[in-house]
């Protein structure tokens, strides 16, 4: 055996505890980031994606994980440390998408189309089909952006803000996620804004009609004006509401822990 191989043997245990360490963080990020994390892509693709990024980030990061430590728990702690870095980070990055299927929540419920249901992998077994359809649109408009690198970009460069093998700081962790959520249904708000006001002054304008004809049944009569009102009303603002999230969630994924 020459000097070489057993230099490269020596190393081996170090480069193995590295690339767990590493896949530990980059798996966990890779099954909730946007686009590249999607509940309808199959698992094996995502697993191969982070076993592949895994692979491509390792030697750049070797130098800033730590050796391997001698207590095997202390090795675990280590790991599930970094499965708890890994999901904070894809989770950080999902919520911004998260928002665009919540303003489809809200443009279905006052556009009229919330009784048409559609198997929603977000935000539960079932969604409203412009929920649906904007959570469909959200991943094709994050990749053909090129905004997917953002997360991938934010995920190198965490390592500088969260070392490898540290325990998240709890009450740190706690107000990123509560901030996080709050973001999200802020944006989806915005975002349903028209659809909220033109729903408040379709029902309000109805309520006032019924009271003028009491004997007409008013709000079963305009539930096809209702609807194609709301249909119309998406038409004309989808692309400016697709704009605005785009814009918001370039925002958000540039503001990632390290990012």
């Amino acid at each position: 055996m020459s000097a070489d191989d057993a230099a490269l043997l020596a190393r081996l245990p170090g480069l193995a505890f590295a690339f767990a360490l590493l896949l530990a963080r980059v798996g966990a990020a890779c099954m909730l980031l946007p686009g590249l994390g999607e509940a309808a892509l199959p698992a094996m693709i995502r697993a191969g994606f982070a076993l592949a990024l895994t692979a491509v980030l390792l030697p750049v990061l070797a130098p800033a994980l730590p050796a391997p430590p001698a207590d095997v728990w202390h090795g675990l702690r280590m790991v599930a440390a970094e499965l708890a870095v890994g999901l904070l980070l894809g989770w950080l990055a999902r919520m911004a998408m998260t928002a665009l299927s919540v303003a489809g929540e809200f443009i279905a419920l006052f556009g009229g189309q919330a009784s048409v249901l559609q198997p929603d992998e977000v935000l539960g077994p079932q969604g409203a089909a412009i929920g649906r359809l904007l959570g469909l649109a959200g991943p094709v408009l994050l990749l053909g952006s090129g905004l997917h690198a953002l997360p991938l970009q934010a995920l190198a460069g965490s390592y500088d803000v969260l070392p490898a093998g540290v325990l998240l700081p709890a009450a740190d962790t706690a107000s990123q996620a509560v901030a996080a959520v709050a973001a999200c249904f802020a944006l989806g708000l915005r975002l349903a804004a028209p659809f909220l006001l033109a729903g408040i002054v379709w029902h309000a304008a109805l309520a006032g009609l019924g009271r003028l004809a009491p004997q007409l049944p008013v709000f079963f009569l305009a539930a096809p004006a209702h609807l194609l009102g709301g249909l119309l009303l998406l038409g004309l603002l989808a692309g400016g509401l697709l704009t605005v999230w785009g814009r918001e969630m370039a925002a958000a994924l540039a503001s990632l822990p390290g990012g």
